[in-house]
């Protein structure tokens, strides 16, 4: 995809890549790179997988001439000293000179010093990472078809959800499956990138993964085929009792569009009430919710974000397609960030009841800067409020309506507990 349509798209403001700065007269090519990595870092950016993550999408150009001496202490005389030592070191001594992979070393001391952020949303991307990333973002990939995030308690790959006629769904994949191994490999520590480059492969290939699922008394042992996936953002039907139905899996480019055709179709139908459901969704674009919201809410204020400067922004409705029916949104565990937005406005709006369980609770905005190798940055930039001033990152949205999913109903006789609670809600039973 060309870059500049990427960012059009998603509403980014377009940033020139930063060129990495020409190495030290006194270092080598490590600390070379080192420093031109360095120099990017007060630079704002962005960020589906084969199995897809996606985070909420800033659009605001990062502040200008904004320095800090934390920053410029990193590429002080002693650092520069400490790196070219170290090289020289390595050179000198390390035994194996056919194991000295100075492309692996730089990449990993590009990844260990955003990993030293100790921000789990903010990552660096190899060249091939990044163009992996580019290609995704058209909703087309290579993959089994299902959405992973890590879980929090354990430090594991999650997925998160499952798409409908895909080979996840075909292997009996389920929600919250925890990645225990992908080919013999623990997830244990891995970024979620990474995670997701090892799922994702040619078409036609296989992957094998070992899943520790709840109630299991053993791991389960899964392949499963990677194919081209095309991955819908949104499904919708007429349930009976003439209730609407709205899932929208993820916010991605072309979401709105396929939000605005569904709720023309539940509108049109008469509906009697309207079920978003926002079940493991793990978000996606800030514009792109926004845009859905406004299709939604009355006139005010639906997020707002603030930068570490203070600086504020904020997105607001007009109201003049403020829903005139009952509105229900299903949320879980695995709602996360543009959900969480969405779910966040509805409740403090009270124009509809969330059912369902505590949410995700991801409050923060990350965005991407390329660089002119090839690589980049996607950094933490700000953190977002719903309208009523809540931050909810670290401790996620109550639900209205607390309901527990029941999997053992929904997977031996395809009762869905949760949806049939919003549909008992709406038509007041």
């Amino acid at each position: 995809m060309d870059q500049n349509n990427y960012y059009h798209m998603n509403n980014i403001q377009p940033q020139q890549p930063i060129p990495p700065q020409q190495p030290h007269k006194n270092g080598g090519i490590l600390l070379g790179m080192m420093l031109g990595i360095a120099a990017t870092l007060l630079v704002g950016g962005f960020v589906l997988v084969g199995v897809k993550f996606y985070e909420a999408v800033d659009s605001r150009k990062a502040a200008e001439n904004k320095s800090t001496a934390a920053m410029d202490s990193i590429v002080s005389e002693e650092t520069e000293k400490k790196l070219s030592a170290i090289e020289d070191v390595i050179e000198e001594y390390y035994y194996q000179d056919a194991d000295i992979d100075v492309d692996a070393m730089t990449e990993g001391m590009y990844h260990g010093m955003v990993d030293a952020l100790g921000d789990p949303y903010s990552v660096y991307y190899t060249e091939e990472e990044w163009e992996d990333l580019m290609r995704d973002t058209e909703g087309i990939y290579y993959g089994i078809g299902a959405y992973l995030m890590i879980d929090q308690a354990t430090g594991l790959g999650k997925i998160s959800g499952v798409i409908e006629n895909t080979p996840a769904q075909e292997a009996g994949l389920r929600e919250n499956d925890l990645l225990y191994l992908v080919d013999g490999e623990s997830t244990a520590g891995m970024e979620l990138s990474e995670i997701v480059s090892r799922v994702k492969g040619e078409q036609g290939t296989k992957v094998h993964l070992t899943i520790y699922r709840e109630g299991e008394s053993d791991y389960l042992e899964v392949d499963v085929e990677r194919r081209k996936i095309e991955s819908p953002t949104v499904k919708y039907e007429i349930l009976k009792n003439n209730i609407g139905y709205i899932q929208i899996t993820e916010f991605d480019d072309v979401t709105t569009d396929q939000f605005t055709e569904a709720l023309a179709v539940v509108k049109g139908a008469h509906a009697k009430g309207l079920i978003i459901d926002l079940r493991g969704n793990p978000g996606g674009s800030l514009n792109v919710v926004v845009d859905i919201a406004r299709q939604i809410l009355p006139k005010g204020l639906i997020v707002y974000t603030e930068d570490k400067y203070g600086e504020r922004e904020e997105y607001n409705c007009d109201g003049r397609r403020q829903l005139d029916m009952p509105l229900v949104v299903l949320v879980n565990g695995n709602s996360a960030s543009a959900s969480e937005i969405l779910a966040g406005a509805v409740k403090d709006y009270k124009v509809g009841t969330l059912v369902g369980t505590t949410t995700f609770g991801k409050g923060i905005v990350q965005r991407i800067l390329p660089l002119t190798d090839g690589t980049a940055l996607k950094l933490t930039i700000s953190a977002y409020y719903t309208p009523n001033g809540n931050n909810i990152h670290g401790v996620g949205i109550e639900p209205d309506v607390i309901c527990e999913f029941d999997s053992d109903a929904y997977y031996d006789d395809d009762v869905d507990n949760q949806l049939d609670k919003a549909v008992e809600i709406l038509l007041g039973e």
